[in-house]
């Protein structure tokens, strides 16, 4: 396990898992929706994907399957599956999220908030005084390429004018560290989702996200 060995200019966080205690509630509505098609999911495939482009999400599932499936059909179960999750959903900001934001703030670092959720669900599930701490937000629909490409980290770095060396990276999943690590940033993973052998190309691992006090 590496250390930080200097203060970053920058956090950015995943929010899914990380910031926003949503990934269960994802998980149901991904199920719900598929299973009238016949296609199978379990808490393992919704997890492990986390941080990836949506669409990307449903393609792959329905592939699995041995589906035929149009770019329309992909339309229509999108915002199905969006209207399952708004209706389950109940905010739950994660122990310690606030606590931690505002002391990075304090301490004069920049925030970046870098998700695969659209720019819609973005307002539905994050505060808008929470919202309102990020210095930058790269929402789903903000790059060509999600995660686990490093497109998304490196496009934050980009909004805040800097380096990628000069980011440190929040992350809960493999897609997301891999993402990460391809920006040539230094990541920190929390085992809110998955256990730590899954989250093995992260610099440090932790359990609990007020951790990110002490290290940085």
């Amino acid at each position: 396990m590496k250390k930080l060995t200097r203060k970053p200019k920058a956090v950015l966080f995943d929010m899914d898992g990380v910031i926003i205690d949503s990934m269960p509630y994802h998980f149901i509505a991904w199920f719900e929706t598929l299973k009238p098609l016949g296609v199978k999911v379990n808490s393992f495939d919704v997890y492990s994907r986390e941080g990836e482009n949506w669409r990307k999400t449903i393609a792959d599932l329905l592939k699995r399957s041995k589906m035929k499936y149009s770019e329309n059909e992909i339309d229509r179960i999108l915002p199905a599956k969006q209207k399952i999750f708004k209706k389950l959903f109940k905010r739950f900001i994660f122990n310690g999220a606030q606590e931690v934001l505002e002391c990075l703030k304090k301490k004069g670092v920049l925030l970046g908030l870098v998700t695969g959720s659209y720019a819609d669900n973005i307002k539905n599930v994050l505060p808008k005084k929470m919202s309102a701490m990020f210095d930058c937000i790269v929402s789903g629909e903000s790059t060509k390429l999600g995660k686990p490409y490093p497109e998304p980290y490196l496009t934050a770095a980009k909004k805040l004018n800097l380096k990628p060396k000069d980011c440190v990276v929040v992350e809960n999943s493999p897609l997301g560290t891999e993402s990460a690590k391809r920006a040539g940033m230094f990541c920190i993973a929390i085992t809110s989702s998955l256990p730590k052998e899954y989250l093995k190309k992260a610099d440090i691992v932790v359990d609990d996200l007020l951790e990110i006090k002490r290290i940085i």
